[in-house]
């Protein structure tokens, strides 16, 4: 008897974290990617529909995975892909800050 009462509370709580991950999900998904319907709709059906709702979300609303990236023409050549763009550097990799540093240190001593 005990078993089947831990069972079912082991149940309610994998289907509030279900419902609480989806609501997070649907608040913190920018309006212009939600599928289907506007994001408020989806906010109240969640809230509403509980874990049914929640599964709508994740079947029809929420927005696909990222996308290949694109590809740019050249000449004939066929298919080339972007150029990356650089990451930022940090300042240890920076010469003129290295330099500024050292005479900065210098200075103090």
């Amino acid at each position: 008897m005990a078993y089947s009462s831990g069972m079912s509370v082991l149940l309610g709580l994998a289907l509030l974290a279900f419902w609480l991950y989806c609501l997070f999900d649907v608040i913190t998904t920018p309006d212009e990617q939600a599928r289907n319907l506007p994001k408020i709709l989806w906010v109240l059906i969640v809230v509403l529909l509980f874990s049914v709702g929640a599964l709508f979300w994740l079947l029809l609303g929420r927005p696909l995975g990222p996308r290949a990236p694109r590809t740019i023409f050249r000449d004939d050549s066929g298919p080339q892909p972007r150029p990356r763009p650089q990451a930022p550097k940090g300042p240890d990799d920076d010469p003129d800050f290295l330099k500024d540093l050292d005479r900065r240190l210098r200075d103090e001593d």
